[in-house]
């Protein structure tokens, strides 16, 4: 008997499952930290841990010391990885876990980010009189110079009111009757001729496509059925070289949430709104994790910005 059968059908049978499956395919690609890992497969660290070691165990990933943590990487030999990848051909998820680790691995090259990231955190923290996150995003609205612009799933248009101040058009959508009506109502006794509310569903908009400069969905993607449809549907709608702003929850297991909000899902990863947009067609894609309350349930604002290109 070949001495190395035994360890081969052990390898086999750890790779029909599939999330250890999608990890080596992904290890293979690049050398990944448990963290890293965890934002591209939407899993709990322990999850991932106890895969890892299985992994490790019958030699197909290998290890070592990087700062505080482990890093990973292939260890499979090319014949086992040969048929790997032909297994990794059935499982879905593989594909968009590639597109998400893209984005891993552009966030990596962003050296930056980090100090950005901390520089934010900083404005509002110490008190300034005067200064604060509500009177510069204000300012900056100010200054935008779209001309037709939609917020999708507006509710009463606050946002799209704001917005209407320097864009030349904008399109409130949102699926309730009543918002619509309370808001229209608004925009009239505001003055603010260049604003229209239009009763829709954000996954299939009554908006011409290729018509606009500027889509935001602020805080409405976690409502939506299908959140896919909803990008795909942003995109239809912009203008080639118009832009794309996502506003909405971080992934988070506030499960009270889908029966006080009547949220349909529980937020999204960076991984997760990275990945849709990109299938969508959006380039240029960036996304941040935008502010974090302080109180419980300590929700968090993931924001992500697209291109359609032009």
């Amino acid at each position: 008997m070949n001495p190395h059968m035994p360890s081969m059908l052990k390898s086999l049978k750890l790779l029909s499952d599939p999330t250890r499956l999608r990890i080596l395919m992904l290890v293979e690609h690049e050398a990944l930290f448990v963290a890293e890992l965890q934002e591209i497969l939407g899993m709990g660290q322990s999850r991932i841990s106890t895969q890892l070691s299985l992994l490790k165990t019958e030699g197909l990933v290998s290890d070592e010391r990087s700062g505080k943590n482990n890093i990973y990487t292939c260890a499979a030999d090319s014949d086992l990885m040969e048929v790997a990848r032909l297994a990794a051909a059935e499982v879905p998820e593989v594909a968009e876990d590639e597109i998400a680790l893209r984005h891993l691995l552009r966030k990596r090259k962003d050296s930056s980010r980090a100090y950005f990231d901390e520089l934010a955190g900083r404005f509002g923290k110490d008190y300034v009189p005067g200064r604060s996150w509500k009177a510069l995003a204000e300012a900056l609205i100010k200054v935008l110079n779209y001309k037709v612009v939609a917020d999708l799933g507006a509710g009463e248009g606050t946002l799209a009111q704001l917005l209407a101040q320097r864009a030349e058009k904008v399109i409130a959508v949102d699926l309730s009757p009543k918002m619509v009506e309370f808001g229209q109502n608004l925009a009239v006794q505001n003055g603010l001729s260049n604003l229209e509310y239009r009763i829709g569903d954000i996954e299939t908009p009554p908006i011409d496509n290729s018509s606009l400069d500027l889509a935001v969905l602020s805080q409405a993607l976690h409502h939506a059925e299908h959140p896919q449809r909803a990008l795909d549907a942003a995109f239809r709608i912009l203008k080639p070289g118009g832009r794309l702003i996502v506003l909405d929850l971080l992934l988070h297991t506030f499960e009270e949430a889908r029966e006080m909000y009547a949220d349909r899902w529980l937020g999204f990863s960076e991984s997760d709104l990275a990945t849709m947009m990109e299938k969508s067609g959006f380039v240029q894609i960036e996304t941040v994790v935008a502010d974090r309350e302080s109180e419980a349930p300590k929700f968090q604002t993931l924001l992500g910005i697209g291109t359609r290109p032009a």
